[in-house]
């Protein structure tokens, strides 16, 4: 099938990180783990499904000198996957995809990322979080480096699921879901459940994966 890199953030939402590998192995996928440092605090890496890997920032920069030739651990996953997964999506990562800021694996990943490829962004934050003008207006950013253009008048946060349908295709937006949040707080904001999330990503490896 197809090889998938999850990239994971410090959320709540991180818990469901070994669930969705899982499902994802099952499916046929070949999984490899980009987590951020704050996102190891919510799951084991040991609960992750047998084949899988976990890679994070001590991968990249494992505190030996650099010597040329060495690999360049962002590039190499980058070189492999087929597909990446940002699940969940913090607002700080968020923001940093928006403003091209580069300080982690993860970070380096997005920022050179080769958007002849597809990717699955899967936002979770608080709902004062998600509802802040800077989410709606960090995805517009997003949208607008894909297509080059100014984000459009009717652009929000009930909307930007289409529009990256429609004129960025290859930037999957999955939104948060209403519900009763980790924190206690109930609104939007949880990251789609799993099946959701295998279900992007069937629908887009039947389009991209001839069949036998």
């Amino acid at each position: 099938m197809a090889r998938i890199l999850v990239g994971t953030t410090g959320s709540v939402a991180a818990v469901r990180v070994p669930s969705l590998c899982a499902t994802l192995v099952a499916q046929g996928h070949e999984v490899r783990v980009a987590a951020t440092e704050p996102a190891l605090y919510f799951f084991d890496p040991a609960e992750l499904p047998p084949g899988s890997s976990l890679h994070r920032d001590r991968d990249e920069w494992p505190g030996v000198r650099y010597a040329r030739g060495d690999e360049v651990l962002h590039i190499e996953l980058r070189r492999w996957a087929d597909l990446l997964i940002v699940a969940p999506l913090d607002a700080n990562s968020l923001a940093k995809f928006a403003l091209g800021l580069s300080d982690n694996l993860l970070t380096c990943l997005y920022r050179a990322w080769d958007f002849d490829k597809p990717m699955i962004l899967a936002p979770a934050m608080n709902t004062l979080m998600w509802r802040k003008p800077a989410t709606a207006r960090h995805l517009a950013q997003l949208w607008s480096d894909r297509t080059g253009r100014e984000a459009p008048a009717d652009w929000s946060l009930d909307t930007a699921e289409a529009h990256f349908a429609r004129q960025a295709p290859a930037i999957i937006l999955v939104p948060p879901q209403c519900k009763r949040l980790a924190c206690g707080d109930f609104g939007v904001g949880a990251m789609a459940e799993v099946p959701s999330l295998a279900e992007a990503v069937r629908a887009w490896s039947e389009r991209a994966i001839p069949a036998d």
